[in-house]
């Protein structure tokens, strides 16, 4: 079968990038004789779904046409109408389906009804691009668990910062745009409080001539040692700060955290830390689908050794920084033997101009 049509539908399914969380990306074409009549995608959550935008931009009649769409149509009442009844409506006569909804509720419920109506229907072309484009809600709406990318920035020699803890800048522009990118993508992200003393950064999404969503801000912090005046602090109508705490928190400080506007989440310990997957558990349950993990080493090794992480995005700067109190990307305890360290799979390399980005999978994350 000629792709070219799905293919354009997975190119308007990205558009909504950033936008629908937690629903899926999606995107929709409607051919008639070959020629593309119709075409839209899912803008933003609780818009209207692809399949409805595409009819609602059609320039033909779809009587007897064929739809392209890269996630089974609903058939059941959300925040909008089933989109298979739309469909049905139309007078379409083919559709041809890149996924099934991972949803176990209703997965299938759409090609069958579509079916029933007396519509053909072909699934599974270009499926494995299908699950990688919503990997994020493959593992929340079966999981209800947010998805996690760990990202790291670091020189030749795996520091992510000098001995005085000077961070600014290992890696060139281009790989700090692309991270912005992923900070419009992501629901939340998410650092240590260690970050936030050294750096105190603003953890917005700035992309030039876009008009970028700002993710939830989520620092991890076992004693609220935050500082009121911290940027996540004083920043609260530009973006929603979240603080990770435990019982070894003062009330007090809880208090004018709240005062301020910040979310405090009480969560249980665990070696006398933040327990990250409880703290997961709590955010999948508020409706954060996705966490962008920008820890520092320690941050980062318990969310490995946790399990909470799916995803990994290794940036490496041509540049040797040295010395043994300079930080590294993952510290902790680490490994005591070379087998039982995490290992990644499925990895794939994108470079921006010197720069190296390393993607990849946590062996023992989720897997669709």
């Amino acid at each position: 079968m000629n792709t070219k049509f799905m293919e354009r539908a997975f190119q308007l399914a990205k558009k909504g990038e950033g936008f629908v969380n937690p629903n899926p990306m999606v995107g929709a074409v409607i051919v008639k004789n070959n020629t593309i009549i119709g075409e839209g995608y899912h803008k933003y959550f609780g818009g209207n779904h692809a399949e409805v935008e595409a009819l609602n931009s059609i320039i033909d009649s779809p009587e007897g046409a064929t739809m392209y769409v890269t996630l089974e149509p609903c058939s059941h009442f959300g925040k909008t109408p089933p989109c298979t009844d739309a469909i049905i409506k139309s007078g379409i006569k083919k559709v041809v389906i890149s996924m099934l909804d991972p949803n176990p509720l209703v997965s299938g419920r759409g090609v069958k009804k579509l079916k029933d109506n007396g519509i053909e229907v072909i699934t599974g072309i270009l499926e494995d691009k299908a699950k990688k484009l919503n990997e994020i809600f493959i593992k929340y709406i079966t999981k209800k668990i947010p998805f996690c990318l760990m990202k790291s920035a670091m020189s030749l020699d795996g520091k992510i910062a000098t001995k005085f803890s000077d961070s600014k800048w290992i890696t060139n522009k281009f790989s700090r745009q692309y991270v912005h990118k992923l900070r419009h993508k992501y629901s939340a992200i998410m650092v240590g409080i260690n970050t936030i003393l050294i750096d105190d950064p603003l953890l917005t999404a700035r992309i030039p001539n876009f008009k970028a969503k700002n993710p939830i801000r989520i620092i991890v912090d076992t004693n609220c040692k935050i500082p009121l005046d911290s940027k996540v602090v004083k920043t609260i109508s530009k973006a929603k700060t979240i603080i990770a705490t435990t019982n070894l928190a003062p009330e007090e400080k809880i208090d004018k955290l709240k005062e301020k506007g910040v979310d405090v989440l009480i969560i249980p310990t665990k070696d006398n830390r933040v327990d990250l997957k409880k703290l997961m558990e709590n955010l999948g349950q508020m409706g954060i689908d996705s966490v962008l993990l920008e820890g520092g080493g320690t941050l980062n090794y318990s969310a490995l050794k946790t399990g909470i992480v799916d995803k990994i995005n290794f940036f490496i700067a041509p540049k040797i920084i040295g010395g043994y109190l300079a930080k590294t990307a993952v510290e902790g305890d680490g490994a005591s033997l070379v087998k039982d360290s995490f290992s990644i799979k499925n990895i794939s390399i994108k470079t921006f101009e010197d720069d190296i980005m390393i993607e990849g999978y946590v062996n023992t994350s989720f897997t669709f």
